[in-house]
């Protein structure tokens, strides 16, 4: 008889064994499963980051009534596929109303470039809307016919673009969007620093923050004007306004005509720029930034402009905007 009751106790633990084993399976195979679940909609959610630029949301149905998008400004030289590929892609961007290409080149662009480009868009925007295109023709090449004024420019909004550079165009719109939001401001996607350096025991010297910099501390006080927003009474002002003596050198040493902008928009509105999260895509060759020296460069572009303005305008920030809709963490 004991040895029954001891016989059934083993067996009622062995069943309770059993059954807590299966309970921990399965709440283990639940988490598992919802750890699956979960990658997969972020994978979903986000399959247009890892394949490429497509865009997430934006339709050629959400077109903006006529002045009230922007204008795209775009430097190049001699890099036509990459120049067609960036035209391809902006073309279906819904806030996009004209495409200003700042052509410094000895001759003038082919016409069977112009055609292209133009059938180019004409098919992205499916005849739906019309995106002006034009070529702004300089006779000097310099960095600064880039920001020379438009006439009869019909946004008030610019997008300053480099032909190697792209961005999907559901974070241009972002950008857009943050611009109007503070249309006196520079908008952009690639931020720099700058900070006093005062190992030489000066106050009044400073040094060029690239982008580690900016990673490791937080703080920017430029963005580049490779991919940034800004109002169209700037390029007026670059044109009229911009000391000659700055203007001169960015011509001379063919670099900082970025820097410049920051410095007029800084001095004109007293206030930082804003940083926009966006994941770029270089689709050219590796440019000056990768040259040995290029920081140097930039730090005396800094100090020379600060001298000629007779003061720093640059405005440090810790502020980020980023588009919390196609964005996990934060």
């Amino acid at each position: 008889m004991r040895g029954t009751l001891l016989a059934n106790r083993r067996g009622m633990q062995r069943f309770r064994q059993l059954a807590t084993t299966a309970v921990k399976s399965s709440k283990i195979k639940l988490l598992l499963f919802c750890c699956i679940a979960f990658t997969l909609v972020v994978v979903a959610t986000r399959a247009s980051d890892f394949m490429g630029w497509t865009n997430h949301s934006d339709s050629l149905d959400q077109f903006l009534p006529p002045g009230k998008g922007y204008a795209i400004v775009m430097n190049t030289w001699k890099r036509y596929d990459l120049l067609k590929q960036s035209i391809s892609h902006y073309a279906s961007c819904s806030g996009l109303e004209s495409i200003h290409i700042v052509w410094s080149e000895p001759n003038p662009p082919s016409d069977s470039l112009s055609t292209f480009l133009n059938h180019v868009i004409e098919s992205k925007t499916r005849g739906l809307k019309k995106v002006e295109l034009s070529f702004d023709i300089n006779k000097e090449d310099s960095l600064n016919n880039r920001f020379k004024e438009i006439p009869g420019l019909k946004t008030d909004a610019v997008f300053s673009i480099d032909d190697d550079v792209i961005f999907p165009c559901s974070s241009v719109e972002f950008a857009f969007k943050v611009w109007q939001s503070a249309p006196n401001a520079m908008v952009g996607f690639v931020p720099r620093a700058h900070w006093v350096d005062k190992t030489l025991g000066k106050t009044d010297y400073y040094t060029y923050g690239g982008w580690w910099s900016v990673w490791w501390t937080g703080t920017y006080s430029m963005v580049l004007s490779k991919a940034a927003f800004f109002h169209k009474k700037y390029l007026r002002m670059y044109t009229n306004e911009m000391p000659k003596s700055i203007k001169e050198f960015v011509t001379k040493n063919r670099n900082c005509e970025d820097i410049a902008m920051s410095f007029l928009v800084a001095n004109a509105t007293g206030a930082p720029p804003i940083w926009v999260k966006g994941k770029i895509f270089e689709i050219g060759s590796t440019g000056i930034s990768s040259l040995g020296g290029h920081g140097e460069r930039r730090t005396r572009c800094i100090n020379r402009f600060a001298a000629e303005l007779g003061r720093m305008p640059l405005v440090p920030t810790t502020a980020k905007a980023v588009d919390s809709r196609y964005t996990w963490f934060w």
